[in-house]
């Protein structure tokens, strides 16, 4: 009788760690799904707020169009820090860096708006995908993280996933959009490599505070001389604007909450499907088909170095 109690004990208590490691697997696989779910949701708001911005730009500036980026989005973005108490954290703040982030979101706005304008958004989103791939190149100089010879070559072969996509001429190597959409992307990961340095000190809540006081306050003021009154249609086009932009910014920080950075950044790809959809039911473009080749390939060679980094 004395040995039948370990004996039962042991028994139970491999019940128990089965239960434990079943319940462990089923929060983690509904985890796993409220990521992905807040990273399509988040995609698909961003992929909103762009086809607003390429409506916008058939009849406004592009700097206005950064600045009411900032201007629409900062009041709900005041609502949301009050309501999480997070006021506090936009002060000590490491400035210089914060500065360059905002002069870095108005550059981008600006030359996105002026890319995206005569490029269909497939078109634009291919391009803008070569930013993983520039993030690794730019965390050299930046954070003194040297690329291996993989992340170089990752940069060739996405370059060259752009240029079937884009289907340059011999009179002109890439258009005018296709420029300003490369250049918004180099700002986009010079901005993300900044913001892994100030994430050591500075609160996420901060640095969306900042970009967005930034795009309203500097955008405005570069825009002025060229402002024009908006429309009724654009008045519009505002809350879609807003809103899209701001759930879209809820989302991927929860998506980024709840999982691995390296698993969520992967979903980011599924803009493209967004960005096909937006231009059939807005514009009734449908990209052809060296346009999803080119896209293909910069989107595997992004997976590629996502795969490479998890191990």
């Amino acid at each position: 009788m004395p040995q039948i109690t370990p004996i039962l004990r042991a028994r139970r208590e491999r019940r128990l760690t089965k239960q434990r490691v079943s319940a462990d697997r089923t929060r983690n696989t509904f985890l796993s799904l409220g990521m992905i779910v807040s990273m399509l949701i988040a995609m698909g708001a961003f992929g909103v707020m762009d086809a607003v911005i390429k409506l916008l730009s058939v009849d406004m500036p592009p700097m206005q169009i950064a600045a009411l980026r900032g201007l629409v989005t900062l009041p709900l973005l005041g609502i949301y820090m009050w309501r999480r108490h997070s006021f506090h954290s936009i002060v000590k703040i490491k400035w210089p860096l914060q500065m360059a982030r905002g002069m870095l979101a108005i550059a981008m706005l600006w030359s996105f708006s002026v890319g995206i304008k005569s490029l269909a958004m497939t078109q634009a989103y291919t391009i803008f995908f070569i930013s993983p791939m520039l993030i690794a190149i730019l965390a050299w100089p930046l954070l003194g993280e040297r690329p291996s010879h993989v992340r170089w070559v990752a940069l060739i072969v996405g370059l060259t996933g752009i240029l079937i996509a884009l289907r340059p001429s011999t009179e002109g190597m890439v258009s005018l959009g296709g420029l300003a959409v490369l250049v918004a992307a180099t700002c986009y990961a010079t901005s993300a490599v900044i913001s892994r340095r100030l994430s050591r000190t500075d609160s996420t809540d901060s640095q969306v505070f900042w970009v967005m006081a930034f795009l309203s306050i500097g955008g405005t003021a570069l825009a002025l001389p060229q402002w024009q009154a908006l429309s009724v249609s654009q008045w519009q086009l505002m809350p879609a604007l807003a809103l899209s932009g701001f759930i879209g910014q809820l989302a991927i920080t929860d998506a980024f909450k709840h999982g691995r950075a390296a698993t969520v950044a992967s979903f980011e790809y599924s803009a493209l499907a967004w960005a096909v959809s937006l231009d059939l039911l807005i514009w009734g473009v449908l990209p052809d088909a060296l346009t999803f080749v080119g896209a293909g390939v910069v989107i595997a060679t992004g997976l590629w170095l996502l795969r490479v980094d998890r191990h």
